[in-house]
């Protein structure tokens, strides 16, 4: 019989059941992996810790921001990933546990965001604006960071922060 005519039932039947059954699970583990590895588990922004971040030039406190908390890994994967919109002096902090070179992307992140890097003396050190949505471009520390702080794409530039400005949270208090 011409091997191209047998019908799917005929080709199975020449299998070990037991190969089946393991291409099925081969089949949903690896579209699970492929999920996870493209998006993870995507926890609803409210079940981040949050807290209060200060911008300040010297003793006078500037800008009082609120800010979630990516505080695991797989937070700080998901960041503000599929975030539609976001308020004036809201964002995202991460915290490393100790100073390095950081790269980022906005896969997946819907709207353009500031990149503001912190180091290890809680001071702004690098400001990179209005990352584009989308993009897989890498956008990098210049130099090792301890933290960055997500915020609305331009509202750096709306509000005068620049290098050398001390950032606040209890966060970077530890280091």
């Amino acid at each position: 019989m011409n091997p191209r005519l047998r019908t799917p039932e005929v080709r199975r039947s020449r299998r070990p059941r037991w190969f089946s059954a393991l291409a099925a699970l081969a089949g949903v583990v690896g579209l699970s992996g492929v999920a996870c590895a493209q998006t993870g588990l995507i926890e609803d922004l409210a079940a981040f810790p949050q807290d209060k971040l200060e911008i300040s030039d010297g003793k006078k406190t500037k800008h009082v921001f609120q800010v979630w908390l990516a505080d695991s890994p797989q937070r700080q994967s998901q960041g503000l990933m599929f975030v539609r919109d976001l308020p004036d002096l809201r964002g995202m902090l991460f915290v490393h546990d100790h100073p390095r070179d950081i790269s980022m992307w906005m896969k997946n992140t819907y709207i353009p965001l500031d990149m503001v890097f912190i180091d290890v003396h809680g001071k702004i050190q690098q400001i990179i604006p209005d990352a584009v949505p989308h993009s897989l471009a890498i956008i990098r520390s210049d130099k090792p960071a301890l933290a960055v702080l997500e915020i609305a794409g331009g509202e750096a530039r709306r509000l005068g922060l620049h290098p050398g400005q001390r950032v606040t949270h209890p966060a970077l208090v530890s280091h």
